[in-house]
């Protein structure tokens, strides 16, 4: 494998962890109103969380691209976000 090609793999490993960062913290914005917690903060919160995720499911399967992965990866993402905006105590 060239180098070109390991950037690009690992590209596509890391991409759906990324892009879960940047459309979470607007989502939650949309869905929850403003939170006091920063944007960038919770976009790294989210970035190194989903990070996690698709590695535990490359780890538990041996392999990356599984649903279960990206359904963990969807649930983790949604549940720290109503965490950062503090759900339990809306109205």
């Amino acid at each position: 494998m060239t180098f070109g090609l390991l950037v690009l793999h690992l590209w596509g490993f890391v991409m759906p962890a990324l892009a879960m960062a940047l459309f979470m913290p607007w989502a939650g914005r949309w869905v929850m109103g403003p939170s006091a917690r920063p944007m960038r903060r919770r976009m790294f919160v989210h970035a190194v969380s989903g990070l996690l995720v698709l590695l535990v499911g490359l780890w538990l399967h041996g392999q990356d691209g599984k649903m279960s992965t990206y359904m963990a990866l969807v649930l983790v993402a949604a549940t720290l976000e109503w965490a950062m905006h503090r759900g339990w105590a809306r109205k």
